[in-house]
This record gives structure tokens, C-alpha cells and sequence, in this order.
């Protein structure tokens, strides 16, 4: 009988080692493959390498778009008030060059956002900001910033003024 439980009791000491020694061989394999991911994806990374070749026919294809014609977007006539005493009426008919035809989608999505920027633009004008060619070059520009902020990836390249009556 007491060699039974001596027989016994060494089968669980077996069995015990045999589980130790596997939790070591899985913590060792998980270890490895921890150390090997870690390696590949910081110091085993390799950088893409942009040759010029490559860098200059992506310039020409960009460059070709852009000599396509120009994507025109027209909104409505304008009129609204300029601040500033004595109050003067402004009315004028905005066209917008856009970069792409994607710009040009995003740009008749805005539709009302559109104008009331360019309104708030105008709004924050006086008379002796708009009479001079330079003041409407600035004002063109400040459109032009103002509609690509709301812009997510087209890009308003210019604004034309067809109509530009100030009363």
C-alpha cells in the first residue's frame, strides 16, 4: 500500500512538470514571436523608395490635369448689403474655378453653406474696401478661403466675378 501512494504520488509530480514545462515552451514561443513582430514593424521596416523617375511622371500627370479646362461652377446673383455708413447695396454674380470635378461635386453639395460664407465675406466690407482693383483681388481671395474651409478635398482655385455692381 505504500508503495502505491509513493507510485501515485510521483505520477502527479510527473504530471506537474510535464504542465510546467509546456507553460515554458508556450511563454518561450509567445516571447519569439512578440520580439520577431516588434522587429519587423519598427527597426526591420523598410521605407518605400520614391525614385525621381517615378516622382517626375506623377508631377507630368498631376501638371496635365490641371491643363485640362477648368471646372466652372456658377452660383446665383448676389445682392446684399456692405457695412459701413451710409449704407451701400452690393449685387455681383460669383463663378468658382475648382481643381477637379470632385471639388466640383463637393462645392454644389455645400449649395447654401456657399453663399452664406460668401455673404458673411461681403457683409464684413466696406465701400472703401471693394472700389479699388486690389481691394477686389482681396476679396477674392478671402472667398476663396473661406469656401476651402469648408471644403473636406476640393480646392477652390479662383473666383470670377461676372457681375459686380455697387450701389
Amino acid at each position: 500500500m505504500a508503495e502505491a501512494q509513493a507510485e501515485g504520488s510521483g505520477k502527479k509530480r510527473d504530471f506537474g512538470k510535464i504542465l510546467g514545462f509546456a507553460f515554458i515552451g508556450i511563454n518561450l514561443v509567445g516571447l519569439g514571436l512578440g520580439c520577431f513582430l516588434v522587429y519587423s514593424s519598427t527597426l526591420g521596416h523598410h521605407a518605400a523608395v520614391l525614385r525621381e523617375e517615378e516622382a517626375q511622371k506623377e508631377m507630368e500627370k498631376f501638371e496635365e490635369t490641371l491643363r485640362d479646362e477648368p471646372v466652372l461652377f456658377s452660383l446665383k446673383q448676389f445682392n446684399t448689403n456692405l457695412d459701413g455708413v451710409p449704407r451701400r447695396l452690393i449685387r455681383m454674380e460669383v463663378s468658382l474655378e475648382m481643381l477637379d470635378e470632385e471639388g466640383f461635386e463637393e462645392v454644389v453639395g455645400l449649395g447654401p453653406q456657399a453663399r452664406d460664407a460668401i455673404v458673411r465675406v461681403i457683409n464684413a466690407k466696406t465701400y472703401a474696401d471693394v472700389e479699388s482693383v486690389q481691394g477686389k483681388l482681396q476679396l477674392k481671395s478671402q472667398i476663396a478661403a473661406e469656401l476651402n474651409g469648408f471644403l473636406k478635398s476640393g480646392v477652390v482655385k479662383n473666383v470670377y466675378f461676372s457681375d459686380f455692381v455697387v450701389q
